[in-house]
């Protein structure tokens, strides 16, 4: 089989930064999804066919929580599903580029749309973090990206009993 090349004459970098069609509407995020919903799809009834309607914002927990300048804790935040262009951006980005370990906390950045009462989440605000938390929305993006759902099962270390847990938040014992 012959290989093709095809050129656009279009720079990435350029075709990166254009909104794409529709986009006015992408920075409005929907409204997030109670953290208790088991599965990344709703399914309903609409004149005996099936309706999906697919569930692109995830709500979490961080395990320590993160402080702001005024030493307010932001535990509680959402993540939306990632693009292709959120995956594409971070390797065109300078820092990425000096120290590819700057990935993930670009990409985190573009992702959580919301941490306590903060909007505007950068990549200032993801450095901040504790490390225990940085790994946790590493887990979590990769989770919801990948499975498309935030559960995950465990082992007891006890007894050996399997079960499921919910790793969007709540605290152990709670229900």
């Amino acid at each position: 089989m012959r290989r093709r090349t095809v050129t656009t004459g279009i720079d990435v970098g350029e075709l990166l930064d254009k909104p794409g069609p529709g986009a006015a509407g992408a920075t409005a995020a929907p409204a997030p999804a109670p953290a208790s919903a088991p599965a990344p799809q709703t399914v309903a009834r609409d004149g005996g066919r099936d309706t999906r309607e697919l569930r692109t914002e995830f709500e979490f927990e961080l395990p320590r929580g993160y402080v702001d300048d005024e030493g307010t804790v932001h535990r509680r935040g959402s993540m939306r599903l990632a693009t292709a262009r959120d995956e594409l951006r971070p390797q065109i980005d300078l820092r990425v580029k000096e120290n590819p370990a700057y990935l993930s906390v670009v990409l985190l950045s573009q992702v959580i749309t919301q941490l306590g009462s903060i909007t505007d989440v950068h990549a200032g605000v993801v450095e901040r973090m504790y490390a225990t938390d940085v790994a946790f929305l590493q887990d979590f993006y990769q989770r919801i990206n990948s499975e498309g759902h935030t559960h995950a099962s465990v082992t007891c270390p006890m007894c050996n009993g399997s079960f499921e847990v919910d790793l969007s938040g709540g605290r152990l014992g709670e229900s």
